[in-house]
């Protein structure tokens, strides 16, 4: 029960974050947060744990929360504006699986302490990073069209276009990235069983997201600047 406590208390956080980032910096702000949980997700996802009877990682709340970020950025700036972050967010990706690999390559001093749990923990992110950039890439593309869409066809009905796209696009986010990360490193029933658990694990938090991102109304009304041109 303890796992499942902080499990729960950890999305609620992470969420609120994001509507603070949202709330002082606007689309800046949601950036800035989607940037720091793909880093902290490629090394979170390396801890596992079981929550409410599941096989999970310690990267499905961060990556989860992603979707929300990127729909509030559709909701009020745009497609456009949304594959921008989503392609910053590929970038930021990148950018650190380039810094894990050379800061490993550095001889380290006699009086070093840590090259060795350095070593363990991000020699296996490269694989990881890029089995996250490809399902990032996919999953998040299709996340911001098919919101869209859904704007268009239910433009009174945010929760319908919040979670329907959420829960498509996680099904690709999640197959992808546990089939490229993990094949070859645990057998096939345990890939499907973790892409099951995850997959189920991330629709909690979009359900749970849904208030939050009806919260970012209340929020543009009292603070009007923060809507952009959805055009």
């Amino acid at each position: 029960m303890h796992n499942n406590y902080i499990y729960i208390l950890w999305t609620f956080a992470d969420l609120s974050l994001l509507l603070v980032g949202f709330t002082f910096w606007g689309k800046n702000g949601i950036i800035a947060i989607i940037a720091s949980n793909i880093v902290m997700m490629n090394i979170f996802v390396l801890k596992g744990m079981v929550l409410f009877g599941l096989d999970a990682t310690g990267g499905n709340v961060l990556y989860a929360s992603i979707f929300l970020g990127t729909d509030i950025i559709s909701e009020y700036y745009g497609k456009k504006e949304a594959r921008k972050a989503v392609f910053i967010g590929f970038y930021i990706s990148l950018f650190f699986l380039i810094a894990s690999r050379f800061i490993l390559v550095y001889k380290p001093a006699p009086w070093d302490l840590f090259h060795g749990a350095m070593n363990q923990l991000f020699t296996p992110v490269w694989r990881i990073t890029a089995a996250s950039m490809a399902a990032y890439i996919l999953s998040q593309n299709f996340d911001v069209v098919s919101y869209d869409w859904l704007k268009k066809k239910f433009p009174k009905h945010m929760w319908i276009r919040n979670n329907g796209s959420t829960w498509v696009s996680q099904i690709i986010d999640t197959a992808v990235f546990c089939t490229l990360a993990f094949a070859g490193v645990y057998e096939t029933k345990i890939i499907s069983e973790i892409i099951l658990s995850t997959y189920i694990l991330k629709i909690i938090v979009a359900a749970i997201d849904t208030p939050f991102i009806y919260m970012t109304k209340f929020i543009v009304r009292k603070r009007p600047s923060l809507a952009g041109n959805t055009n």
